[in-house]
């Protein structure tokens, strides 16, 4: 109940000093009341076990709480450790920061590691999200423990869309002050503990880390506070070429604790040993200009800090969080955002979805610095947001109901948020209702179009260099009626020729003439996939050009190219007004940029080693039973050859035999989850006492999306015999 009545207090316009005083006054009272024995836990029919990181279970991230802990090395002992490895590299391009003002997410979203920490996704479809990564340079996971490892699924996210991700170092209250009185103990003790925090980021896949000290110290402590700052900085820079090592505007360079809320001869010897400062949110107007002028060339790596809940926060947060943008943009120093979740915690009207999109169209407008994502071959999206109603693959739904996985995202589009009635015939969104082709996601595109009208929309932007090499472009779609969606590419060329390629699917006569070229693309025969998709594909010979922009382009078949579905409506047959302004409706599935040489390279089954672990049997009744064990996976001849991701399917094998074929029947393929990494723990699987046994299928899948064929796919299988 403390925890929660100060995170309360946390929310509220409370100054930290007085914050400090009501958390050391109530934990003291608190510590009062248990030695006098005045207050005895009520015991519970059900009690949890305590955690315990060695034993198999579900994994999740957790932060280390303690020095020991992080002295030990305890954390890469763990269970959990390997499954919390993030797969996604930071592209080589988004190594270095660029030469501008950034904008830094500071992640505060009530006390972390909530939906977040199950690392192979959870069940709450209205989970907390961030989709507005061409907005942000670097994301910082914060929580109020000692050390804040970022879960793999925010790494994954960011990394993808170019973004750098920072874990946490915190000291705070009473416990904070002597962890540092240990960590400062020496040179060497400092320089010690600096190689641990390193450790955790190069095994963990993130990019560094925000120191943020929040307690008094002495003094004679500086040198050695100095010495952690600079050695953890140098050995990240060894380790890991573009990471980042931020110090926060807390303790002074004579150990009081004093937010200076600029940058200034208090934190500045902080300031020049480290990759930048974020500068606490308490600022004035005119504090921006005298950071930037004592950061001199430097004033880029000044993150100047807005709290989004607006706790006497310059501009005061909330809806208004573009007043203080706009100074620090006129000033040319850094932002750092502190808990955008503000608007999911406070249940901002009408919905979450909307209104976070609602708030970085505000982050947009006035920030106005966006990054690029279209930076490398092949280019694949399937515009998930890292959660849905359901989840497909290559065209076919295997689940139904509420899941939530950040690792899940795909490459965000770039839609521009209309709030209120759109003055476009056509509206746009990312939606998790419509059918999806691959993940949760689609682009549903609705409204009415005139019968010789087209409407257009940017879906992304960027600069993917290209040679002369033939590419292949390809697109899925699923429409009704006449409706009709094609894709436009935007190119430059070295001499700034501005040209524009169409790939559509069919006549496009009354609308030829917008574009450079025109390409009628080839409908794929897929037949295992739901028939309601189709598959459209071309290629291309690009002559040294570079592409900058993906449109979308709605547009609608003449009345005698749509003969069927005319003959089954008898209203669009007998209303002219209808035949020339009718009801649009198009989703689109995934786009798919590569190589026309390029092809998915899928390892055989014989080529895998594939083993279960842990294996633990628990009877649920005489009739069923259940099932755990982790699956690991690796090619036999050592290649470290990895994939981005892998479907995991259980296939049930059962006693009886089927008497045509004198085999043992089969079961359905069943969807489990999704890995990233090359293991994935099965929990309680619920099997019947007919069941002989069981087939597990690793299905690998390629960065341009493509999946291995089930039947191809390595496997492992546990039979029950004995059990």
């Amino acid at each position: 109940m403390l925890f929660n009545f100060i995170t309360s207090l946390l929310r509220a316009h409370i100054n930290r000093k007085v914050l400090i005083f009501l958390h050391n006054f109530f934990t003291s009272i608190h510590k009062k009341i248990q030695s006098l024995c005045l207050f005895t836990p009520m015991s519970q029919p059900h009690q949890i076990s305590p955690f315990d990181p060695q034993k198999p279970s579900k994994p999740i991230s957790y932060p280390i709480k303690t020095l020991e802990e992080l002295n030990s090395r305890a954390y890469f002992e763990s269970f959990h450790y390997p499954f919390n490895k993030a797969s996604v590299l930071l592209p080589f391009s988004a190594v270095e920061l660029p030469h501008r003002p950034r904008l830094l997410v500071c992640h505060d979203l009530q006390g972390g590691y909530g939906d977040d920490k199950w690392v192979q996704g959870g069940f709450n479809g209205d989970a907390y999200g961030v989709w507005h990564w061409h907005l942000i340079d670097v994301f910082v996971y914060f929580s109020h423990a000692l050390v804040n490892l970022p879960p793999p699924c925010w790494t994954n996210a960011a990394h993808k869309h170019g973004v750098k991700v920072l874990g946490t170092f915190l000291t705070e209250w009473e416990e904070g002050r002597l962890v540092c009185n240990k960590l400062l103990e020496t040179e060497e003790s400092a320089r010690m503990y600096a190689e641990r925090l390193s450790e955790l980021a190069i095994a963990l896949g993130f990019d560094g880390w925000l120191i943020n000290m929040e307690i008094n110290l002495d003094v004679e402590q500086i040198p050695n506070l100095k010495e952690f700052v600079s050695h953890l900085t140098k050995i990240m820079h060894s380790s890991m070429p573009g990471s980042l090592v931020i110090w926060y505007d807390a303790v002074t360079v004579h150990g009081k604790l004093d937010w200076q809320d600029q940058l200034n001869e208090n934190n500045k010897p902080f300031f020049d040993i480290c990759d930048g400062i974020f500068v606490n949110y308490t600022w004035k107007k005119n504090y921006p200009a005298i950071s930037a002028a004592l950061a001199s060339d430097r004033k880029f790596d000044v993150y100047t800090g807005i709290d989004i809940f607006g706790r006497n926060t310059y501009g005061g947060g909330q809806w208004n969080t573009k007043v203080a943008l706009e100074v620090l943009k006129k000033e040319s120093v850094s932002a750092a955002i502190f808990a955008p979740g503000w608007v999911y915690e406070t249940n901002q009207p009408p919905d979450f979805r909307t209104a976070q999109n609602r708030w970085w169209e505000l982050v947009e407008q006035s920030w106005g610095m966006m990054k690029n994502h279209l930076i490398t071959l092949p280019f694949y999206s399937n515009f998930d947001q890292g959660y849905g109603n359901h989840i497909s693959i290559e065209g076919n739904q295997v689940t139904e109901g509420p899941w939530n996985n950040l690792s899940c995202q795909g490459f965000q589009p770039f839609l521009e948020f209309i709030d209120g009635p759109t003055p476009e015939p056509i509206r746009v969104l990312v939606d998790v209702k419509e059918a999806s082709y691959d993940g949760g996601g689609n682009i549903t595109f609705r409204g009415f179009l005139d019968d010789d009208a087209h409407f257009t929309k940017k879906i992304f932007q960027g600069k993917l260099i290209l040679g002369y090499q033939s590419l292949q472009l390809q697109y899925s779609v699923k429409s009704e009626g006449n409706s009709v969606l094609g894709l436009s590419f935007q190119f430059s060329s070295n001499n700034n020729e501005k040209t524009s390629l169409l790939i559509a699917s069919s006549n496009i006569n009354h609308i030829s003439h917008k574009f450079t070229e025109v390409i009628i693309a080839d409908q794929v025969k897929k037949p295992e996939i739901d028939p309601g998709w189709v598959i459209y594909e071309g290629s291309i010979a690009m002559n040294d050009r570079t592409l900058s922009e993906i449109h979308a382009v709605c547009y609608r078949l003449k009345p005698e190219h749509s003969k069927l579905r005319l003959e089954s409506d008898t209203d669009l047959q007998e209303d002219p007004l209808v035949r020339t302004l009718a009801e649009y409706f198009s989703v689109l599935g995934h786009i798919v940029i590569k190589d026309l040489a390029r092809n998915s390279c899928f390892f055989p089954s014989r080529s895998w080693l594939v083993e279960g672990q842990n294996i633990k049997f628990s009877f649920d009744s005489q009739e069923s039973r259940l099932v755990s064990l982790n699956i690991i996976w690796k090619l036999k001849n050592g290649n470290d050859f990895a994939f981005p991701k892998y479907n995991i399917y259980v296939e049930e094998l059962e006693k009886q035999v089927d008497e045509k074929s004198n085999k043992r029947v089969k079961g359905a393929f069943k969807y489990l989850g999704v890995a990233q990494v090359p293991m994935f723990y099965v929990s309680d699987l619920y099997t019947t006492a007919a069941t002989y046994s069981l087939k597990f299928i690793v299905q690998a899948c390629d960065l341009d999306g493509t999946c291995q064929k089930l039947d191809d796919s390595p496997n492992f299988r546990l039979d029950f015999e004995g059990q």
